[in-house]
């Protein structure tokens, strides 16, 4: 009876914390200033598929003819995100998001909204050619813009941290950048900025190999093997045998073991060994632009970074110990269109980033033209 009457007891608690629970959710995204931040954004969902790379024969004449398929299975992913992001003129706003679209002005620095919080919060899990990817985009932006005088004033800033995570690009950082802004009152459409950014990411320039490379420049595979758990055979007659840590012969020949075993052993070693480090930060300069005119027959929207100076905090893995010192990050966007009459016009837009020694991009570009 005592251990019906403690079950009851907690369940009704159970029941008391949760209504509580409800009620303080309820309270947060009632209030006005909760409200006022989720106003006018977006929340979606969705999930794309397709046919990946066909089926492809391989064949083999070792042991007489045999022949095997090689399948990839079909490319997919599921996205889910909320953004608040006031649309450029230049963007189409009846479309459903489907995570598809090249939403290229994610990335400029400045948006179209001032004294407002602005963000995106974006995952996707995918697989595209038979590999697996989590890409991520996360960013909260805000555009100080006071009132200033007809010559122009220094009083706007920006304050943006950002997180990207792009696993087919094999970068993934975190940044934040506190700037000062110039519009002078001739020239609305052109800002300039400049100010302090920070990020947190893997140090990228380490090199895990760099330690078993010989005097000649060739790699020291087969000592790194063996640390790894690898054992080389030898059974008499010439015959050898490549054993991995599990017991297993994975190779019979010193041909296979180079081709195929090898690479293997060498890529899954310099993950490990990057995947063992701790992330750095980076202290770095940062100036910009950006430019945005619309016209509803002829737009153009382009923005660019650039850090030309990090500190250098002396760390270990600091990666002006790998560049020799100092480097320059930068990245910019574009988006240009232009009609050229009612029939036929022309689009070009793209993003380019270099950060360290990663390079991402993409791009598009094209003439269309409609049929009345």
């Amino acid at each position: 009876m005592r251990k019906l009457i403690i079950i009851l007891f907690a369940v009704f608690s159970l029941q008391v914390n949760a209504q509580e629970q409800d009620n303080a959710i309820k309270r947060l995204f009632t209030s006005e200033y909760v409200k006022d931040i989720l106003k006018y954004g977006t929340v979606y969902g969705a999930v794309n598929g397709g046919t990946s790379l066909s089926d492809r024969d391989v064949y083999s004449v070792t042991n007489s003819l045999q022949t095997s398929v090689v399948e990839t299975p079909y490319d997919y992913s599921v996205l889910f995100g909320i953004r608040k992001i006031k649309k450029f003129g230049y963007e189409d706003k009846e479309r459903f998001k489907n995570g598809t679209e090249n939403s290229f002005s994610d990335a400029a620095t400045i948006g179209r909204w001032s004294n407002k919080i602005e963000f995106l919060f974006e995952g996707e899990y995918k697989r595209q050619e038979g590999e697996s990817y989590l890409d991520q985009h996360h960013f909260i932006r805000y555009v100080g813009d006071d009132a200033c005088g007809h010559k122009g004033c220094w009083k706007h800033f920006i304050v943006k941290v950002e997180y990207l995570e792009d696993g087919f690009a094999d970068i993934k950082y975190f940044e934040a950048s506190e700037r000062f802004t110039y519009k002078h009152s001739s020239n609305k459409n052109l800002t300039f900025n400049f100010g302090a950014a920070q990020r947190l990411a893997e140090p990228y320039g380490y090199d895990p190999l760099a330690e078993w490379v010989l005097s000649t420049g060739n790699l020291h595979y087969t000592q790194l093997a063996i640390e790894e758990g690898y054992e080389i055979s030898f059974n008499g007659h010439d015959g050898i045998e490549y054993i991995d840590q599990s017991g297993n012969v994975v190779a019979t020949s010193t041909e296979v073991w180079e081709a195929v075993v090898i690479p293997d052993v060498i890529s899954e070693y310099a993950e490990r060994k990057r995947s063992e480090l701790e992330n750095t930060i980076q202290h770095s300069f940062v100036a910009g632009f950006d430019y945005y005119r619309y016209k509803k027959k002829s737009w153009i929207h382009i923005w660019g970074n650039v850090m030309p100076y990090h500190y250098d905090n002396g760390g270990e893995f600091s990666y002006h110990k790998y560049n020799e010192g100092q480097w320059v990050d930068y990245s910019g966007g574009l988006v240009f269109g232009h009609w050229f009459n009612k029939n036929l016009g022309v689009f070009v837009e793209g993003t380019y980033n270099k950060y360290w020694n990663r390079e991402w991009h993409g791009f598009s570009a094209g003439i269309n033209y409609r049929v009345f």
